[in-house]
């Protein structure tokens, strides 16, 4: 079966996308067309130009202090972090390649807020679309692009299935990383256990070393709000985008698997994804 993959928005839940993916080939699924938003354009991108492997190896490998050392901050008003250090990596991955080399048909999603509209990447510099269509307001800084300034496709369009109905592909099939699936039981191996844990410990520290600065009282930080205000509106547009363009099947993943800036927990989110396209296919 040969099929058109629409990879949704949703920050470090996109981690999902990469189990899926995995298991759609195991089935012998042919992937010829994938249209993504955010960390769906990244997985996406990634494994158009077969870099998906590595990035998956380097991500499940980084320890705490890679993890928060990838966070270049920045000193540009429009956006806390930079992200120059995660494409320098993906440089090293995939290297300078343009969309249309690609061995399939790909679009990236990104945001036009000058112009306030929705920009289809479907030609051009693949990092940069990528770039583009992960800018998560006020966490990246946005992307200056021919006379636009282009934010996370999310904020627009979360589940791009629009730039896949033209497609000669037998089916469609959408991955959407806000399900309201319960949080499967992932058996994590001991190696990624003392990691976490160690990880967790540094984000205490620093959340510590935080409150010391910003005396706060209050249940939930500023991140907190960021994360859950733009989980409220991604949820809200997913479901009027699925509404307005129904795929053939659908890949839910739970919402809870983890928040928007969990970055660190790359492992469990991949195996989420795993799992969940494993029942897809089963009852496929």
């Amino acid at each position: 079966m040969k099929i058109s993959l629409v990879l949704g928005s949703g920050g470090a839940r996109g981690y999902a996308h990469i189990g899926v993916i995995e298991e759609l080939q195991k089935a012998g699924i042919e992937i010829v067309s994938i249209s993504g938003s955010s960390m769906g354009a990244l997985i996406g991108g990634l494994y158009a130009a077969g870099g998906m492997e590595a990035y998956k190896e380097w991500v499940l490998g980084l320890d705490v202090w890679d993890v928060v050392g990838l966070f270049d901050l920045s000193f540009d008003k429009r956006g806390f972090i930079r992200g120059e250090k995660v494409f320098a990596k993906l440089r090293q991955i995939i290297g300078e390649i343009k969309i249309e080399e690609l061995p399939i048909k790909y679009t990236a999603i990104a945001t036009d807020i000058k112009h306030n509209k929705e920009v289809w990447f479907q030609e051009g510099d693949l990092l940069t679309a990528m770039r583009a269509s992960i800018s998560i307001p006020s966490f990246f800084t946005p992307v200056e692009f021919k006379d636009m300034l282009l934010v996370d496709g999310g904020v627009l369009n979360p589940i791009p299935v629009a730039p896949t109905m033209s497609d000669h592909s037998d089916k469609i099939i959408v991955v959407n990383v806000y399900g309201d699936a319960p949080k499967p039981q992932i058996a994590i191996p001991s190696k990624e256990r003392e990691r976490k844990k160690r990880l967790e410990k540094t984000k205490t520290k620093l959340k510590n070393q935080l409150s010391t600065l910003i005396k706060d009282d209050t249940k939930f930080s500023m991140f907190d709000i960021m994360d859950m205000s733009f989980d409220t509106m991604q949820r809200a547009l997913t479901r009027y985008r699925l509404a307005a363009y129904p795929p053939d099947h659908l890949i839910e993943i739970s919402k809870d698997i983890c928040g928007t800036y969990d970055f660190h927990k790359a492992y469990e989110v991949i195996e989420a994804g795993r799992i969940a396209a494993r029942e897809f296919l089963l009852r496929l």
